[in-house]
């Protein structure tokens, strides 16, 4: 329960927040809101005033003029609120997804390590606008409060009786808003987490669209994706009914209440104790007092922004990286990780490993697959931290660095690079800095880019999306980029995986000839990958169980060279190996 009590004071936090960004506009909206409802108010006791004067037959053309003023009044504080309504809905949401976003970006692959892409677009996108529709709903509640409390006070003032008949049936209105909010809260809350685990599907099946038509799978992959739906709908009819039942309560309840005031009221008028305007004012009053219609509807405006803002919470519950303002004095690019343990859904991935990376020299990581490979590139390129022990970089730790300072001092490659530049020249130069065309342009030769580069429509302004790709040649461009952002570190996450064999042969050479220039982490499943570095680490069980030459350890250990067994080295490279 605890838990959950956080989320909502999270939630509630968010919320005041973006009140706060608009509180201009939500003022605004609040005094519009409230001129509109006073206005609602003050027509009833105009149209009886005038009624009572024109069946006396005196003069009552100021009066129908009032009323006239009055009516014109609320339709252009009507228009104006549902303009500045939009513009705040709009602004709040923008809000919402700026702060979210900088924190998905801010905390990186730990993220969606805790929740599946596809429910982190649904948060960003659909759950952000709900919730940002709460600062407007808030001032619009606010003042809807003041149609009923003001038509209970008006009716008071009309005649005292009817007002009394009247605050019988306050207690059940106040039961029944009670109830609406509690009910709705919780089928709102989990018909979007029905929707978060659709989309978060959905994304896994577009992801693996060619793996699905392979394997002939799509009839059960579309089941496993909808397989949330039936949750989805049922959430979706209870809160229909929820609203259902509401509605037809309040149906049952407030024409009688009505009945009661106008009883009294006809009573009244009967004795001679109120006007004809003034029963046709109580009558109004009553109606305004007992309009909860509008009031449930802003509730449950509230109810879905306080749910989505719930899952916006969780999202930012997730720890943003932090880093420090230490400054990183001239080196030549040593890399050392000691004592590093790296834990993930009850298994030791990393156990208290110790590795070093000597200045300007290339490492390759070999291991079987399942051995942490990858998480020693993603700690040591701090995309992860780990749960004990330090990673540093010239004597520095990494925790300890400024964000762009470590950036420029580590470069890194992967597997499958996302090509985020709008063309394929802003794809090489995306990271930090700005290099120039001709750096561009050297590091796409140097990563056997340039070629197929130049081939294209409009070369290196070719768009993205105008540029199909390969997987060697977006791992080429990927490659490029590294090299156009020139630190103390490259880490190269299987980012040659893809690549042909004299292709990968001449980056590597290229590598090697900058072998002043950078230290090199390269995690290797080639035998003659590993060949060409200059020491190779084992990787086993999470912990380095041997350091050497690639040839010392393919000569000494028989264990070391099945964890390339099933490879696609060819003959020549374990010949060369």
């Amino acid at each position: 329960m605890a838990p959950e009590l956080d989320q909502l004071r999270a939630a509630d936090r968010l919320l005041l927040g973006s009140v706060r960004h608009c509180a201009l506009p939500g003022t605004a909206i609040l005094l519009l809101s409230t001129t509109g409802a006073l206005t609602g108010l003050a027509l009833p006791a105009v149209l009886g005033r005038t009624l009572d004067l024109l069946l006396s037959g005196r003069p009552a053309t100021a009066w129908l003029t009032a009323c006239a003023a009055l009516t014109c009044l609320l339709v252009v504080v009507d228009a104006l609120d549902g303009v500045l309504t939009g513009t705040t809905n709009a602004r709040s949401t923008v809000w919402f997804r700026r702060r979210l976003l900088g924190h998905v970006l801010a905390a990186g692959p730990r993220c969606t390590d805790r929740v599946p892409p596809g429910d982190v677009v649904a948060r960003l996108v659909g759950n952000a606008a709900h919730a940002g529709g709460a600062p407007a709903t808030l001032a619009g509640t606010l003042a809807a409060v003041v149609t009923p409390v003001g038509g209970f006070v008006a009716l008071a003032l009309v005649d005292l009786w009817t007002a009394g008949a009247f605050l019988v049936g306050m207690p059940l209105l106040a039961l029944l808003l009670k109830a609406f909010v509690r009910a709705s809260g919780d089928s709102v809350a989990r018909y979007q987490e029905s929707q978060g685990e659709i989309a978060a599907r959905l994304v896994e099946a577009v992801g693996g669209a060619r793996t699905i038509a392979a394997a002939g799978t799509a009839r059960r992959e579309r089941a496993r994706v909808l397989e949330p739906l039936a949750a989805l709908s049922a959430q979706g009819y209870r809160m229909w009914r929820v609203q259902g039942r509401s509605t037809a309560q309040a149906a049952v309840l407030v024409p009688l209440l009505q009945i009661a005031v106008l009883t009294v009221a006809g009573t009244r008028l009967a004795a001679g104790e109120l006007s004809v305007g003034g029963l046709l004012a109580a009558a109004r009053y009553a109606a305004l007092a007992t309009g909860i219609g509008m009031l449930v509807g802003r509730l449950n405006g509230l109810v879905r922004s306080r749910g989505a803002a719930r899952r916006l919470a969780g999202l930012l519950a997730v720890p943003a990286t932090a880093h420090g303002d230490a400054e990183l004095a001239p080196g030549d690019g040593t890399l050392e990780l000691r004592g590093v343990t790296v834990a993930h859904g009850g298994r030791t991935i990393l156990d208290r490993l110790d590795l070093t990376v000597p200045g300007g020299t290339s490492l390759a990581l070999v291991g079987r697959s399942g051995s942490g490979k990858s998480t020693v590139a993603a700690v040591a390129g701090r995309l992860a931290d780990p749960d004990a022990g330090t990673v540093t970089l010239d004597g520095v730790p990494l925790r300890e660095l400024p964000r762009d300072v470590l950036r420029r001092a580590v470069g890194q490659a992967f597997e499958r690079p996302a090509l985020l530049g709008a063309t394929i020249g802003g794809t090489i130069a995306f990271g930090p800095g700005e290099p120039d065309a001709a750096t561009v342009r050297e590091a796409a030769r140097t990563a056997r880019a340039d070629d197929f580069v130049r081939r294209l429509p409009h070369g290196y302004d070719t768009p993205c999306a105008e540029a199909p790709l390969s997987g060697g040649e977006a791992q080429r461009l990927g490659l490029a980029r590294a090299f156009a952002h020139p630190g103390r570190l490259l880490i190269l996450d299987d980012a040659t995986s893809s690549l042909d064999t004299v292709t990968e042969l001449r980056v590597a050479e290229a590598l090697t000839r900058q072998a002043g220039v950078r230290t090199r982490l390269i995690i290797a499943h080639r035998a003659s990958t590993a060949a060409r570095a200059d020491r190779v680490a084992w990787l086993h069980e999470g912990r380095i169980r041997a350091v050497g030459p690639h040839a010392r350890l393919w000569e000494q250990w028989e264990d070391y060279r099945a964890v390339f067994t099933g490879t696609d080295d060819t003959p020549e490279d374990r010949g060369r190996s």
